[in-house]
């Protein structure tokens, strides 16, 4: 049994699906399980449409775009038979309603959780109807009935025990007689309310069924020849790496490269799962494989990692006193209850200093809880570049050229340096 996932940029427009189609004909005698991600930009789209109901604001044009940017897909796909796809406007229309309902108290992140999964459901469903429509017999799964995860919402664990028995119990079956398609990225609480498990799940969505199916393998269909060892876009020389270990393969992912989602590989090398990124430009390319070398590093050459839009938060005690543990503990505890993931951490005797996403509303709800102990330093509009396994800093200078160096951090495997 194979597990393969499709991100936003396979499946972008009409073209896209149509290649998806194309690279399932050759898997037709394969048992496969499909998990796709919401059409091209969608989500930030969604994100866009939640913030204007958070705000009370006109959001009806926002989800103008939305239905507009589906259907035209659709009409790109089978002409002016849309009607074929009523499934689809069922879900905008489920998405409207759920807009004229009052969920203001239940906080951003249960509202983001209720309206921005609908970006998968409906890709899911367009995809489905249309494999269906060209003799690519499949059927469609709603992953919200397998995954079950804590009420933690935006950043939802999962309950493995749970989602384990409902999977191998229910949905490998139906998996063994045809190929399925299903969601990324979602899942449901204890209470039957809508999750999420983070931005860029859909990978980590492919790992939990995979691990639960006793999958052969995970194969990760990308705009990108495999594992890069830089972003082409920033880099003149980018290298391909054939071959990862899981233990590269999390440093990689904690470090922010953003080809694999840093949850992914934990579920995977617990049944020595191997895990392929392919092109879905070039199908027959190799790709790269991450897999089990135990300890063992394979990756010889600097691996770049470029995160923008980044917050510096310095914190420091009122009275000049040392960072101690009671401080550490008091920090990370707030930390932990707003959601934030650090990507850089620096202390010394009397400061801690922190890298982080730049999301406001947790940001705020840290500060909110740490404020009235320590005097706070927060600089905006930040990037952090991270060389993973370092032999050489030659490309530092073409990266960050025109910015100030206002931090830097070296660990044994990695330089991290802050820019301006």
């Amino acid at each position: 049994m194979l597990v393969f996932k499709f991100g936003g940029a396979s499946v972008k427009d009409a073209k896209s699906v149509r290649n998806v189609a194309k690279i399932l004909e050759r898997y037709q005698n394969e048992q496969i399980l499909v998990v796709v991600s919401a059409m091209g930009k969608t989500t930030n789209l969604m994100e866009s449409l939640v913030d204007a109901y958070i705000n009370q604001k006109d959001f009806n044009s926002i989800l103008d775009e939305v239905k507009s940017f589906h259907r035209n897909i659709i009409k790109d796909l089978i002409g002016d038979n849309s009607q074929q796809f009523y499934e689809v406007e069922n879900l905008l229309i489920e998405l409207e309603c759920a807009l004229d309902t009052d969920m203001l108290s239940n906080g951003y992140d249960f509202v983001y959780d209720q309206i921005v999964p609908y970006g998968e459901l409906i890709s899911t469903r367009i995809i489905s109807h249309f494999l269906n429509e060209n003799d690519i017999t499949n059927r469609w799964l709603d992953a919200r009935n397998f995954v079950v995860t804590s009420s933690h919402h935006r950043r939802a664990r999962v309950d493995w025990d749970t989602t384990k028995n409902l999977i191998s119990k229910r949905a490998k079956k139906l998996i063994e007689k045809q190929l399925t398609i299903t969601q990324g990225f979602i899942g449901r609480t204890i209470d039957n309310t809508t999750s999420t498990l983070g931005r860029e799940g859909s990978d980590y969505s492919a790992a939990i069924f995979a691990f639960c199916l006793d999958a052969a393998s995970v194969t990760i269909w990308k705009d990108v020849p495999g594992v890069m060892n830089g972003d082409p876009k920033l880099l003149d020389d980018t290298t391909l790496l054939p071959d990862i270990s899981f233990k590269e393969a999390i440093e990689l992912a904690y470090y922010g490269a953003s080809v694999i989602h840093p949850k992914t590989i934990q579920p995977l090398l617990k049944k020595s799962i191997p895990l392929y990124v392919r092109s879905f430009v070039d199908e027959h390319a190799p790709g790269t494989i991450v897999q089990d070398h135990g300890l063992q590093n394979v990756v010889e050459v600097p691996c770049y990692i470029v995160k923008d839009n980044q917050v510096m938060l310095s914190l420091s005690s009122k009275d000049f006193a040392f960072i101690v543990e009671d401080n550490l503990s008091h920090i990370f505890s707030a930390l932990a209850s707003s959601g934030i993931q650090i990507n850089l951490m620096q202390n010394t005797a009397i400061s801690f200093t922190i890298c982080v996403n730049n999301d406001a509303m947790r940001i705020d709800k840290f500060l909110s809880i740490i404020g009235d102990t320590y005097l706070i330093e927060k600089t905006e509009k930040l990037q952090l570049l991270t060389v993973f396994n370092p032999a050489s800093d030659s490309n530092l200078s073409s990266i960050g050229e025109g910015k100030k160096q206002i931090l830097e951090h070296r660990t044994q495997n990695a330089l991290q340096v802050i820019l301006q």
